[in-house]
């Protein structure tokens, strides 16, 4: 991605610690009588689905509406760009709600683009009454779609590693593309965190077994949020992931080279990786990422593992070849 016209991810800032009970509704203010607005069309569409509502009420802290309802099962999914469902999570969940006899954790929903409605944040909650065949589950309705995104870019946060978080950026990703291609890419740099792991995510997409770690430093320094629209972006995301696996067919035929001259270690990749990039020593402003991507995959056809000893792996570190 060009340098100009691109923007890193802004730094996060902490919450500042307020004044006890300085801030937010009282619980008399947050009564809510009527619907307006965006809030009221989410009533239609709840009871257009055969929802009903049980309470509305501002919130307590933003004093945005909400809506408490509940939904028929079957006109609730999650949202389509989250991280794959935990077969032994839900079945676990579901044990204990069926224990209980009760669902005491509502779901957060907003509504989906054409019909029904999606959850950010309930979709092993939702597979466990499922799978208990439950009619009907408890949700949380708020009337701000952009919610869906906030509350997943919490959840990337979560995510145990690398190929996870960047599978579920990628997934935001085209959720983005389908509500409007048009906005820019940096307007979202919120829910993406950063701009490599929309390219990682391409990558793993792929190849679930893509070795994501030997790369993503020097991906994670050079790929930016662009100012183009979003659906231009995805394209430039895609050029760099095809730049990726190639350079990543070649360092494994490097590394297999190695492997069968007797070098044995986690780190083989890594070793190699870092001998053919180019930015180690580099000082000043870097070239763009797929320039980079092309002059190590030049490198790495050339590399002579005849010249290779074993001590030149005792000092290799980073991370292992199969950590993502």
């Amino acid at each position: 991605m060009a340098h100009s016209g691109t923007k890193r991810a802004p730094a996060k800032r902490r919450a500042k610690k307020a004044k006890s009970e300085s801030r937010g509704l009282t619980p008399a203010e947050c009564r809510l009588d009527m619907l307006s607005g965006a809030a009221d069309e989410v009533r239609q569409r709840v009871q257009q689905e055969g929802g009903e509502i049980i309470g509305t009420y501002k919130d307590p802290l933003g004093g945005g509406a909400l809506l408490a309802c509940i939904l028929p099962i079957s006109r609730v999914e999650p949202t389509p760009f989250q991280r794959d469902l935990s077969d032994a999570h839900h079945k676990k969940l579901a044990d204990v709600i069926d224990k209980t006899g009760m669902f005491l954790d509502p779901i957060i929903c907003v509504t989906a683009p054409k019909e029904g409605f999606w959850t950010p944040n309930g979709m092993h909650r939702l597979a466990a009454l499922q799978r208990l065949g439950a009619k009907s589950v408890t949700a949380l309705v708020v009337p701000k779609r952009e919610v869906a995104w906030q509350i997943l870019a919490l959840n990337t946060e979560k995510a145990h590693n690398l190929r996870e978080k960047s599978l579920e950026v990628i997934r935001i990703y085209r959720g983005l593309i389908d509500e409007d291609a048009t906005r820019a890419e940096s307007g979202f740099s919120f829910y993406l965190e950063e701009a490599s792991f929309v390219t990682m995510g391409l990558c793993y997409e792929k190849n679930g077994k893509f070795a994501g770690g030997a790369y993503n430093s020097i991906v994670k320094r050079l790929e930016k949020f662009s100012d183009a629209p979003i659906s231009a972006a995805l394209k430039v995301h895609e050029e760099h992931a095809d730049l990726l696996q190639e350079l990543d067919a070649r360092v494994a035929e490097v590394v297999k080279k190695l492997k069968d001259r007797g070098f044995v270690s986690p780190y083989l990749r890594a070793f190699v990786v870092a001998r053919i990039n180019p930015l180690r020593f580099m000082q000043g402003e870097p070239p763009a990422l797929d320039e980079v991507l092309k002059t190590m995959t030049g490198r790495a056809a050339k590399f002579n593992t005849e010249k290779i000893k074993q001590e030149d792996l005792a000092s290799a570190g980073g991370a292992a070849d199969d950590a993502d």
